[in-house]
């Protein structure tokens, strides 16, 4: 007999359907079954009746008796609490109206990006796929609709940010049938001939003419009416103070103010260029920190060759990790990282790197993707810290070992904890020095490089969307501030215009992270066991920052 869920489990349940409900794809994408053939409802009715759940179950799971709960059921009980306020204030952030961008976030990206990843390994799946696709021009005429409702409220796009993605949509409605991403799914055998038959028609006859006339809609109603670069952040919009606030709480999980990060990430420059002085004097033979990042911006050695020099050396780097990892956890995957290329369509827009988990079902592996686009303009030095954050011993890890925690609730293995997740992350590339990965003194620039890029984007973030700063000035600090390519400073400062606080998450979260850690070393002192804690903090699902503490503070106490 089937042990009935626990009330804490029913409320998680019903927060990740609600979840799946609103984005679909997404679903399709961790390997959730029930959502295939689904694409989402992007209205603002939609919208206000998900925040009004989510709240409902919030407050649900506030309600409950904690004395009458166990631990696990507690930490669920917490999730569900965090997790349906964060999903209200998201839908509070009119998020729609006003992301139109290159990148995955938006509508149409975000379409162009997924849907290539789906796997149809039955005929079941290879109609569903269809059905999605018939639906995508009501999809695509939802957002429109919200995007004209963010021009009538004033709050509007960043104009060049627009002009991307019109330009990413020219690349695909431009794209021969060979190269269309979304012809890229492949059907089992036995349907093959009538699946590529039909969904040839419906790409042809319904989709590209609908990504067409949304691209129409971007440029005549869109573009004319958005934001220049100088006036990039939300604090322009109107309320674009509360709204910063908000995302700023749903990618931290904590309520830190802006002037408090934007102080923070200044502070830390300033201690890291200690460490460029002294590391570089022992690479460079110089303790000038600008004259070290010149060495690193120009040196032609520090430049990829190819794409493939660049691809064998994320796999080395993984290789190597992997190998030593069990000195430092208990608990591994039960697969290696995979690591492929950025698709070509998506690299130009694309960060340098990321990683996507495994799929529930089995039918993808985690794989870390490189972005190879313009090799010779990238650098060397940051490869391996990029690997460490993305996969081994960081996204691959935490993400896949969560998506196998059986015993726990779907929301517990999947929860939308930006600063857990990238916290967790950055917190590998410091980890990777201590477990002796790096190669060398060139590799541990590179560790400072993004650490000073992670530092950087605290002090960014905050200037574009809470200080009123220009695109331009965001693009100067950085160069100043952070020895990355120009390619590299002037995506990573769009990104951060069109995806507001989640660029807080990262250093926001390691330094919990380590505070944590440094609490339980304290408290345990000859006993503590790096494996143990490390198995604790990634085994228990992504958890908001304050539940995390409480978590490892308690088995310390123990």
């Amino acid at each position: 007999m089937t042990t009935p869920p626990s009330q804490a489990d029913a409320l998680a349940d019903e927060l990740i359907r609600l979840g799946f409900d609103r984005e679909p794809i997404s679903a399709s994408i961790l390997g959730v079954p029930g959502y295939d053939a689904l694409v989402g409802d992007p209205s603002a009715a939609a919208d206000e009746a998900t925040k009004a759940r989510a709240l409902e179950l919030a407050e649900r799971a506030d309600a409950v008796d904690k004395a009458g709960v166990d631990a696990k059921d507690a930490i669920t009980l917490a999730v569900v609490a965090q997790q349906g306020r964060a999903m209200a204030d998201r839908v509070d952030s009119k998020l729609a109206e006003y992301t139109i961008t290159d990148m995955f976030i938006s509508p149409a990206a975000s379409l162009l990006t997924l849907l290539p990843m789906t796997t149809l390994p039955t005929a079941q799946k290879a109609t569903d796929y269809l059905t999605r696709l018939r639906a995508l021009p009501g999809y695509l005429e939802g957002y429109a609709a919200r995007h004209r409702e963010g021009v009538a409220a004033g709050r509007v796009p960043v104009a060049h940010l627009v002009k991307a993605a019109i330009t990413h949509l020219d690349r695909y409605i431009g794209a021969s049938a060979d190269d269309d991403a979304l012809r890229r799914p492949r059907p089992p055998a036995e349907v093959a001939e009538s699946f590529v038959a039909e969904r040839d028609r419906i790409i042809d006859e319904v989709v590209r003419p609908a990504f067409a006339e949304y691209r129409a809609v971007l440029a005549e109603e869109i573009v004319p009416h958005s934001r220049p670069a100088e006036k990039p952040g939300l604090t322009w919009l109107p309320d674009g103070d509360e709204l910063y606030a908000r995302l700023s709480s749903v990618h931290t999980s904590t309520k830190r103010s802006a002037e408090e990060l934007h102080q923070t990430g200044l502070d830390l420059i300033d201690s890291l260029f200690e460490e460029f002085a002294e590391v570089g004097s022992r690479v460079f033979g110089t303790t000038d920190v600008q004259e070290i990042f010149t060495r690193l911006r120009e040196d032609p050695a520090l430049r990829w060759s190819s794409e493939e020099e660049l691809l064998s050396t994320a796999r080395a780097s993984i290789e190597r990790a992997e190998a030593e990892a069990p000195k430092w956890f208990g608990h591994v995957p039960s697969h290696s990282c995979k690591v492929e290329p950025v698709p070509a369509a998506e690299a130009p827009g694309a960060p340098m790197a990321y990683y996507l988990p495994p799929s529930l079902d089995g039918q993808r592996a985690g794989t870390y993707f490189a972005n190879t686009y313009q090799p010779g303009e990238r650098y060397k030095h940051i490869a391996e810290a990029t690997a460490f954050h993305e996969a081994v011993p960081g996204h691959h890890f935490q993400l896949t070992i969560a998506s196998e925690l059986d015993d726990l609730p779907l929301l517990r293995r999947l929860a939308d904890v930006n600063a857990y997740v990238e916290g967790w992350g950055l917190y590998c590339e410091r980890l990777a020095d201590e477990m002796g990965l790096y190669s060398g003194d060139i590799a541990r620039l590179g560790m400072l490089a993004l650490d000073a890029t992670r530092a950087g984007r605290l002090v960014v973030d905050t200037g574009l969307h809470a200080k009123g700063w220009s695109r331009q000035r965001a693009v100067d600090y950085m160069t100043e501030n952070v020895p990355m390519p120009q390619l590299e400073i002037g995506t990573e400062v769009d990104r951060y215009i069109a995806y507001p606080g989640q660029a807080l998450s990262y250093m926001v979260g390691r330094l919990e992270i380590q505070r944590i850690r440094a609490a339980a070393e304290k408290a345990l002192g000859s006993r503590f066991d790096i494996r143990k804690f490390h198995d604790l903090v990634i085994g228990s699902g992504p958890l908001p920052l304050t539940v995390l503490d409480q978590v490892v503070t308690e088995w310390a106490s123990r």
